[in-house]
C-alpha cells in the first residue's frame, strides 16, 4: 500500500520540477536577453573611454593615481559627457563594492529643495567613510555627492550648500553639474574646481556612431552618419538615440538620409526653400497656405527658426540691411515661442516680415 502510494507521489514530483527547471532556465534566457537603450549600453564605464574632453580627464586621472580630488563644478551643452564622466571615475575609485555606500546622487527628478540639502545631504555628508575594496587596491577616505543639473535648485537650496561643503570638506568632496554656470551662486562656483564640457566635434561623434553600428551591426550610409552629426549639433546622446530609433524603423535594412530627417523632425530643405520662394511672391494669400500646411504637417516653428536662421545668415542671395532685420525678427519670435504664444500667429508674423524684406526694393 505504501508503495502504491509513494509511487504516483514520487512521479507527480518529476514534472513539477521539471517546470520549476524550465522556468528557471527561460527567465534566465529572459535577463540575459533584456534590451537595453543605447545610450545606457555604451556610457564610458573609465575615465579613459571618455571623448574629446582632456583637462577634466587629465585631473580625475591624478586623483585616481592617489592626489585628493577637489569639489568639482561640470558645466556646458547637454549630452558632452558631464555626468558620465564622474560616474565612470566614482566606479574607478571605489569599485563596485562600494560605490553604492559611497556615492549619492541627486537630479532634477529629486526633491532638492533647501528641507533636503539640510537632511539628507548633510547627513550622508556627516557619515565617516570606512571600509576598504574588496580586490585590494587604494580606497580614498571620502565620499562624492552629484548634484545633476543644478542649475534647476533654487538660490535658498544652493545658499544652504556652501556651508556643508565647507564644513564637511575632510569626509565629503562635491561635483555640481549644470547647462548653465551663471545660474550657480557666487559662493558655490568659488569653492569649486570648474571644467567646461566642449560639444562634441564632427570626428569624435562619428567615430563613436560607426563603433555603435559596427558593435550593432547596424547598415547605415556614411552621408547618413555625417547628417546625424550635423542634426544631433554636438549631442551625442541624442546622436545615439536617434540611431537607435532609426535602426528598431528600418528593421535591418539601410539607414539614409531621408529617415534620419525624419526621425529627427528636420524641416526638409525643400520644404523651406519653397517657404522662401513664397515670401519671395509678394502674395500673402500664397504664405498663408504655406504656413498651415507647415503646421499641419507636424513641423515645429522652433525647428523652423533654427534652420531658417541658419539658410538666411548662410545666404549670399540677401544683403547684409535685409539678414540683420529678418535675424532680429527671428529672435523675437524665438522669445514669444519660449514664452507660450500661438505657433501660426508667430509663423506668420516672421513670413509677412521676411516677405516684406524680400519684396521692398533696397
Amino acid at each position: 500500500m505504501q508503495a502504491f502510494l509513494k509511487g504516483p507521489a514520487s512521479s507527480s514530483t518529476k514534472p513539477v520540477a521539471a517546470k520549476e527547471k524550465n522556468a528557471a532556465g527561460s527567465s534566465g534566457e529572459g535577463k540575459r536577453t533584456k534590451p537595453i537603450p543605447w545610450v545606457e549600453k555604451y556610457r564610458p564605464k573609465n575615465v579613459d573611454e571618455v571623448a574629446f574632453q582632456d583637462e577634466v580627464v587629465a585631473v580625475l586621472k591624478k586623483s585616481l593615481e592617489g592626489a585628493d580630488l577637489p569639489n568639482l563644478l561640470f558645466y556646458g551643452p547637454p549630452g558632452t559627457g558631464k555626468t558620465s564622466t564622474i560616474l565612470a571615475a566614482a566606479r574607478e575609485l571605489f569599485g563596485p563594492d562600494l560605490f553604492r555606500q559611497r556615492v549619492l546622487e541627486l537630479n532634477a527628478s529629486d526633491e532638492r529643495g533647501i528641507q533636503v540639502i539640510r537632511e539628507k545631504v548633510k547627513a550622508f555628508a556627516q557619515l565617516t567613510a570606512s571600509g576598504s575594496r574588496s580586490d585590494g587596491k587604494m580606497c580614498p577616505p571620502f565620499k562624492i555627492v552629484i548634484l545633476d543639473e543644478a542649475d534647476s535648485m533654487t538660490s535658498a537650496a544652493q545658499a544652504a550648500l556652501r556651508r556643508t561643503m565647507e564644513k564637511e570638506s575632510k569626509t565629503t568632496r562635491f561635483c555640481l553639474i549644470c547647462n548653465y554656470i551663471s545660474r550657480i551662486i557666487e559662493p558655490l562656483t568659488s569653492r569649486c574646481s570648474k571644467f567646461r564640457f566642449k560639444p562634441l566635434s564632427d570626428s569624435i561623434q562619428q567615430q563613436r556612431l560607426l563603433d555603435v553600428s559596427e558593435k550593432e551591426h547596424v547598415k547605415i550610409s556614411n552621408e547618413a552618419v555625417s547628417y546625424l552629426v550635423k542634426v544631433s549639433e554636438g549631442d551625442l546622446r541624442k546622436a545615439i538615440t536617434f540611431l537607435q530609433s532609426a535602426t528598431r524603423l528600418m528593421g535591418g535594412k539601410e539607414i539614409t538620409e531621408k529617415i534620419i530627417t525624419e526621425i529627427a523632425g528636420v524641416i526638409p530643405k525643400e520644404t523651406i526653400d519653397e517657404l522662401l520662394l513664397g515670401c519671395q511672391s509678394g502674395s500673402f494669400e500664397k504664405l498663408e497656405t504655406l504656413a498651415k500646411n507647415l503646421i499641419n504637417e507636424g513641423f515645429a516653428v522652433a525647428q523652423l527658426v533654427n534652420q531658417l536662421h541658419d539658410t538666411i545668415v548662410e545666404s549670399e542671395v540677401y544683403s547684409d540691411k535685409q539678414k540683420s532685420a529678418i535675424v532680429e525678427k527671428l529672435a523675437e519670435v524665438d522669445k514669444c515661442l519660449a514664452d507660450g504664444a500661438d505657433e501660426f500667429l508667430q509663423l506668420m508674423s516672421l513670413c509677412a516680415l521676411v516677405m516684406q524684406q524680400l519684396t521692398q526694393n533696397i
